[in-house]
C-alpha cells in the first residue's frame, strides 16, 4: 500500500468500484486506492426479493477482493476524517493517505437511535427490515397468522425511497395468495405514494387492489416491541383526517399533539439513515450533513479536486444504484479533464434515478425520473416489448430478478458504461 495516490476513493460500494473501474479503462496506469473495511460487497437491490422469499440471499454477496479492479489498491481500513486543505484522508490503521484527487462515496449508515425503541427491537420477533436482515423479513412473513402488518419509513432520506412500499405490496400479495386475514398498512411521513404522477397513478390502483390502508404524514417516533405498538406523529399541516371506522379496524388510538398509536402483528421499517459520522463531522458537508457537491458536475463546492457521488452526496434525487450508474461517467470525465489541466466542465447529470417498484409476485412498474420529477423511461425498454413502464408488467419483474443483477455484476462492476 502506498501513502499517496493520484485518485483516492472512499468506499467500495457501487459508486467506488464503478468509478475506479471506469477510470482504469481510460488510463490503466493511474494510481488508484480504494478505502473500504468490508470483506463482502452486496447487491442490495435484491434484498426486497429476499424478504419475500423469491431470491437467495447468498446470491446477493460477493467477496470484495474479487471486485476491486485490477490495477487498483484495496486499503482495507476505515476512513476517519479529512484534511482537505492538505489533500489528506485519515484512516483508522493506515495513517494519513494523500491524494491528487479524492472521490467520496462511502454510502450511508443506519442510525437506529433516531427512533425510540428501534435499537432494542429491530431484527427480533416480528420487527424486521430488508435494509438490515432480509432473511429475517421472510421468516416474519411466513410466520404471520393475521392482524396488522405495518410497513413504514423514517423522516430521513433513505436508500431507494420505494423499498419500504415494495415489500408491503409483496406481503399483501403473499397474504392474499395464502388466504391470510391481514390489515396491510403503509404509513409514510411523505404526502404521496410516489412523487412521479404516472407511477403514483399505478400505485394507487395497487393499494386499492390489495385493500391496503395508506397513511400519509405518519412519521414513526417510537416502537414498543413488548406491547407490539408503534407510535407515529402526524406531520401534515391539516388536522389528521383519518377515517373513524378505518381507525377502529386497525386499532388506531389518536391522542393530543397529533400522536397516533397503532398495534402491530408484523412491523417492517426502513431505519433512519444518515451520512457516516466522519463525513458529518467534516467541513465537506451541507448543514443537513450530506456531502456538498454541485448537483450537475458532482464536483465539491469548496474543494475542486474532490468529487462525491452515490448515497452520501447532497443531491435532491433518490439514492439508488441506478442514479450512481449515471453519475459515475460524469465524475470520471471531469477527473480526466482535471488531470489534463482543464476545468470539470461536464455538468450533464440531471438527477436521473430509477426505482423498480415491485407490486406483487411477477409484477413490476419502473419509475425513472430526474431532478424535476419528470418521468424519463429508458427508450431501450421498447426492445423488451415494454411500451409503458409506468404500468405493471411481468417483463419488468424479469428485468428486476434476472436482468439487473446480471448487468450489475458483469457490466457495471467491470466499468462498462450501461
Amino acid at each position: 500500500m502506498k501513502s499517496k495516490y493520484s485518485v483516492l476513493i472512499i468506499g467500495g460500494g457501487t459508486a467506488g468500484i464503478m468509478t475506479s473501474a471506469q477510470l482504469l479503462k481510460k488510463n490503466p496506469s493511474l494510481s488508484i486506492g480504494i478505502i473500504d473495511p468490508a470483506d463482502t460487497h452486496y447487491y442490495q437491490p435484491a434484498w426486497t426479493l429476499v424478504g419475500a422469499g423469491t431470491y437467495d440471499y447468498e446470491d446477493t454477496a460477493k467477496p470484495m477482493k474479487d471486485l476491486i479492479p485490477k490495477g487498483a489498491d484495496w486499503i482495507q481500513d476505515y476512513a476517519t476524517g479529512f484534511d482537505a486543505d492538505n489533500n489528506l484522508v485519515k484512516t483508522q490503521n493506515s495513517g494519513d493517505i494523500s491524494y491528487d484527487y479524492l472521490v467520496v462515496a462511502p454510502g450511508l449508515i443506519m442510525d437506529l437511535s433516531l427512533i425510540e425503541g428501534l435499537e432494542s427491537s429491530l431484527g427480533k420477533g416480528v420487527v424486521c427490515s430488508n435494509y438490515t436482515d432480509s432473511k429475517h423479513t421472510w421468516e416474519v412473513l411466513q410466520n404471520f397468522k393475521g392482524g396488522n402488518a405495518i410497513f413504514t419509513q423514517p423522516t430521513t432520506p433513505i436508500k431507494c425511497g420505494g423499498a419500504p412500499q415494495k415489500i408491503a405490496y409483496l406481503a399483501a400479495d403473499y397474504f392474499k395468495k395464502n388466504k391470510i386475514d391481514a390489515q396491510v398498512i403503509f404509513a409514510t411521513p411523505g404526502s404521496v405514494l410516489f412523487g412521479v404522477k404516472e407511477i403514483r397513478d399505478t400505485l394507487t390502483k395497487v393499494v386499492d387492489r390489495y385493500g391496503m390502508h395508506f397513511k400519509p404524514f405518519y412519521a414513526p417516533v417510537k416502537i414498543d416491541a413488548d406491547k407490539k405498538i408503534i407510535t407515529f406523529k402526524y406531520v401534515g399541516d391539516d388536522e389528521n383526517q383519518c377515517v373513524e371506522n378505518e381507525s377502529k379496524s386497525i386499532g388506531e388510538k389518536i391522542s393530543g399533539d397529533a400522536i397516533i398509536e397503532m398495534p402491530f402483528d408484523m412491523l417492517h421499517l426502513a431505519p433512519p439513515q444518515t451520512a457516516p459520522k466522519f463525513i458529518k463531522e467534516s467541513n465537506l458537508v451541507t448543514k443537513e450533513g450530506w456531502l456538498d457537491v454541485n448537483i450537475n458536475s458532482l464536483q465539491h463546492n469548496q474543494y475542486p479536486n474532490i468529487f462525491g457521488l452515490g448515497d452520501v452526496a447532497a443531491l435532491p434525487t433518490a439514492k439508488t444504484g441506478a442514479a450512481i450508474r449515471k453519475q459515475v461517467p460524469v465524475v470520471v470525465e471531469n477527473l480526466m479533464f482535471m488531470m489534463n489541466n482543464k476545468p470539470a466542465s461536464n455538468k450533464s447529470y440531471q438527477g436521473y434515478s430509477s426505482c423498480p417498484l415491485v407490486t406483487g409476485y411477477g409484477k413490476m412498474a419502473l419509475a425513472e425520473f430526474d431532478y424535476e420529477g419528470n418521468f424519463t423511461p429508458d427508450p431501450k425498454l421498447k426492445q423488451m416489448l415494454v411500451f409503458n413502464s409506468a404500468k405493471e408488467h411481468w417483463r419488468l419483474w424479469m428485468l428486476k430478478k434476472y436482468g439487473l443483477p446480471y448487468l450489475y455484476w458483469n457490466k457495471m462492476m467491470k466499468g462498462v458504461e450501461v
